[in-house]
């Protein structure tokens, strides 16, 4: 079986592998995304139902589907399905996300930092309830946007409480 997560042209996403990016959905949630490589993004979520989670090393498939536009794609451990399509040139976001039963009745159990909590997860996972999924569907603005080195581990290296003031609300 092929690897979902290897890139099938990481010559075309090599624009968009460093960015980094603060994005806000229509519904007020506000999220902040580092593409770290042709395989692997890292996000902080600064408002919304999860608010305060943010995970390192995710592995998700990111395409490019025209000049300035990507898709990153992935299934967390806690079952979430979401996929993403950033558009640079407009600076806007759409996002989809497939939250399982148990995200939406407990939302706090992802609001941290999931890296070192990964069994557990997993654990929350298979004990469900998975049904019915809530699917969430939104634009987002893009607010802040910058290039930085690929595979930077300070990018995303404290959770969104531990951010100076201000940091989420930059702009330009």
């Amino acid at each position: 079986m092929p690897d979902p997560f290897a890139s099938t042209k990481p010559a075309e996403i090599a624009a968009f592998v460093g960015k980094h990016y603060i994005y806000t959905y229509d519904n007020g949630w506000q999220y902040e995304t580092y593409i770290k490589n042709e395989r692997q993004l890292e996000y902080r979520v600064h408002s919304g139902v999860v608010g305060g989670r943010w995970v390192k090393n995710q592995e998700a498939h990111i395409v490019r589907l025209t000049e300035g536009v990507f898709r990153a794609s992935w299934v967390e451990p806690t079952g979430t399905g979401v996929s993403v399509v950033v558009n640079l040139v407009e600076r806007r976001v759409h996002g989809t996300i497939f939250f399982p039963r148990w995200v939406v009745e407990v939302p706090q159990n992802i609001a941290i930092f999931q890296n070192p909590h990964i069994d557990r997860m997993l654990a929350y996972r298979d004990a469900g309830p998975i049904y019915p999924i809530e699917l969430v569907n939104s634009f987002a603005e893009i607010t802040f946007v910058e290039d930085c080195a690929r595979d930077d581990e300070a990018v995303i290296a404290c959770g969104p409480e531990a951010l100076p003031t201000g940091f989420a609300a930059r702009r330009n």
